[in-house]
């Protein structure tokens, strides 16, 4: 079974600032709440191509994987895949102007899990949808004290 989890929160701040802030992997570890490190492989900035090492904790397990970037529009929209463990996923970002000022982002994750993580899809996918409202929460409040 297929797992397709989509968030999405108005920040107020100007697209370029949540682009530049969210789009760049070294900040995920200061908004994700189950992330606890990212490690480039490849020399920052962000740009197709670029992989980084992420280290997260979901469902009660320790979780490393390498994202790679597979799209990049500049401001607009990010998207990075790992094809690693039992749960392959791609997630992406979208930034969308919402107002003067304002930002309406967009948190896709989506994969195919296999094996026991293909059973157990649907508590892994409501589980994500707690844990992105929470870090797109935590994204827009860190964003708006700025």
């Amino acid at each position: 079974m297929a797992v397709d989890v989509l968030t999405e929160l108005v920040i107020d701040r100007p697209v370029e600032v949540v682009a530049a802030y969210a789009g760049d992997p070294s900040n995920a570890p200061e908004w994700y709440a189950n992330i606890e490190s990212v490690v480039w492989q490849s020399e920052p900035p962000v740009a197709v191509g670029s992989r980084m090492d992420f280290v997260a904790h979901f469902l009660g397990r320790r979780l490393t994987y390498t994202y790679e970037v597979v799209e990049l529009v500049p401001g607009q929209r990010l998207v990075m895949r790992t094809a690693q463990g039992p749960f392959p996923m791609e997630t992406s970002y979208e930034w969308i102007p919402a107002g003067v000022g304002t930002t309406r982002m967009t948190l896709r994750n989506r994969g195919e899990p296999s094996g026991f993580a293909g059973i157990a899809a649907p508590l892994m996918a409501a589980s994500m949808r707690r844990a992105n409202t929470k870090d797109l929460a935590r994204l827009k409040e860190l964003l708006e004290s700025r």
